[in-house]
């Protein structure tokens, strides 16, 4: 059987340390294998990146004895500490020479050869460690994590450790690959890691059967940092599913969103994610599977304030209510429920009232709000009106008042006239509903 002794030897290590200890091979003689190699790595400090490479590899397919051994532990901590003390220094081109004393930092790996200026990259090291186990991954991270080592660095080595396992390892490996990558991206600042790492990491977990545990961190992460993502970050397949989008997904993001900004949401970040839905509601709508129920659970997913216009929202239900034509009244009232009158614009309400794919209720909110609007304005102009003339006898002999009199008047007539306008479409459309209403009472009797 080979002797393990010579693997974890650095090869620029005097062999007189040896000389006085007798070559044994396992399970013969007296003398204790294991308290050799301890013995040999009492000098790790002086050990080169590649022979910690070596002797890591080398346990990974045995970590219990490794780890009762303590050199396991020993290992980690020098490949760590050689990992922060790098982080914090630029090395020269010295540096990667195998002669380098322990103060200094030896990295005989292709990626620091190949930076022809000497500038250190944080990400030399992502390749080398990627071909560790799952269980030494996790190790190494947590010890990253307590030693403070940049988060955001520790979260992209991660996501390049998942990426590079995609591919060559088994079902059952990228589940383990996966989960350890979750579960280690959890204990890291939410503050470190992009959106665009979370959302790489969801599209393999839908195609695996992690645990729900480290499904539900994922889409809590994911959640907590929906104002970041994109239209295509949420259009996600339903795999499995008769509709086209993972709708359900989409929802437990945005009840992350909500559950985990709580109280300190600001105003602009809830309406980024209210932007971002009302766009979504919109490519999810012409879905012919798509339930009434998850339709409006959509909807009414965030409250009212995250929204200043409901124009895109409404035209969203304007595309579902035309695609999904057997809906009761029922439905379609529990659909428009939702909807905000006074929060839509004048175009948006002449056109709900004359829509008849909208119950009639609909159509009789939006002339109210009309005319609230209307009525808000007159009352406007009334006290604009009363201002001037109070104006105008206080300061007539001065030149400046007079000019502005004369601008307010000219905006007072104009808007005189957007009045007159806006009066005679309320009457049009007053007379509109009249034989709407009229129309549904007749058509009501002669059914009876």
């Amino acid at each position: 059987m080979e002797d393990p002794i010579p693997l974890l030897i650095p090869r620029y290590m005097p062999t007189s340390m040896l000389e006085d200890k007798p070559r044994v091979w396992l399970g013969t003689g007296s003398c204790n294998l294991l308290q050799k190699t301890k013995d040999s790595i009492d000098e790790l400090s002086f050990w080169a990146w590649s022979d910690l490479l070596v002797a890591l590899k080398h346990y990974q397919d045995s970590p219990r004895t490794a780890t009762s051994s303590g050199i396991l532990e020993k290992c980690l901590d020098s490949l760590v500490g050689r990992l922060a003390m790098a982080s914090e220094v630029t090395p020269c081109a010295s540096t990667s020479s195998p002669d380098s004393s322990g103060l200094r930092i030896s990295f005989n790996t292709r990626s620091t050869q190949s930076s022809n200026k000497g500038l250190f990259r944080a990400t030399w090291w992502f390749e080398d460690l990627s071909a560790l186990s799952p269980n030494l991954i996790e190790m190494l991270v947590k010890s990253m994590v307590s030693r403070g080592y940049n988060h955001v660095i520790v979260s992209g080595f991660l996501f390049y450790y998942q990426k590079s396992k995609f591919y060559t390892a088994s079902s059952d490996e990228k589940r383990e690959v996966l989960e350890i990558v979750i579960d280690m991206l959890y204990t890291l600042d939410p503050s470190s890691i992009s959106s665009k790492i979370l959302f790489g990491v969801l599209r393999p977990v839908l195609r695996s059967n992690i645990s729900k545990s480290c499904r539900n961190k994922l889409e809590s992460m994911i959640g907590s940092q929906l104002d970041q993502a994109t239209i295509d970050n949420l259009l996600i397949p339903s795999y499995g599913r008769s509709y086209l989008y993972d709708v359900n997904l989409v929802l437990r993001f945005l009840k992350a969103f909500l559950r985990e900004g709580g109280s300190e949401l600001s105003p602009i970040r809830m309406k980024k994610v209210a932007s971002l839905i009302d766009l979504y509601i919109t490519e999810v709508a012409p879905d012919r599977c798509l339930k009434s129920s998850k339709f409006s659970a959509l909807v009414m997913v965030l409250p009212d304030s995250a929204r200043d216009s409901w124009d895109e929202l409404y035209h969203a239900m304007d595309i579902y209510l035309e695609v999904h034509t057997g809906l009761s009244e029922e439905e379609k009232m529990k659909i428009c429920g939702g909807l905000n009158y006074k929060k839509l614009s004048s175009e948006a309400c002449m056109h709900l009232s004359q829509n008849t794919k909208f119950p009639s209720t609909s159509a009789v909110q939006a002339l109210i709000s009309q005319q609230w609007k209307l009525k808000n304005l007159l009352e406007g102009m009334h006290n604009a009106k009363h201002y001037t003339d109070f104006t105008a006898k206080e300061d007539r002999g001065r030149e400046q008042v007079v000019v502005y009199n004369e601008k307010l008047r000219a905006q007072l007539q104009g808007m005189q006239w957007r009045v007159m306008e806006l009066e005679k479409v309320c009457k049009k459309m007053q007379n509109q509903m009249a034989k709407i209403m009229k129309a549904k009472v007749l058509t009501h009797s002669d059914a009876r």
